[in-house]
């Protein structure tokens, strides 16, 4: 499967199938929560929730991915990602595409 920001695929003709989209909801436990409340006192990136979000990208786009599959996709062009924060501690990202096939 081929993923790309882009709205073509270089030196491809694409058949436009349809939007496909993945999403995943994801937080930290408290202990991981509460340490990286006291990182914000001294600054500097907050390691847990960077994988966190890592976590989820990854997640959301295998979602997508297996989406795009089952139309028959053999790429998802014009990748986007959206986050918003759904409570303390926890992010929604979703990742959203347009399945095409190659003529």
């Amino acid at each position: 499967m081929i993923l790309v920001n882009t709205d073509y695929v270089s030196g491809k003709e694409v058949e436009t199938l349809s939007i496909v989209k993945g999403s995943t909801v994801h937080s930290k436990n408290v202990g991981k929560d509460l340490l990286s409340g006291l990182k914000t006192l001294v600054g500097g990136e907050i390691v847990a929730y960077s994988e966190m979000m890592n976590e989820a990208r990854a997640i959301a786009t295998k979602r997508m991915v297996k989406e795009a599959e089952q139309l028959g996709a053999e790429a998802v062009i014009n990748i986007r990602y959206a986050t918003s924060a759904i409570m303390q501690g926890s992010a929604e990202v979703i990742v959203y595409g347009t399945a095409v096939k190659f003529k």
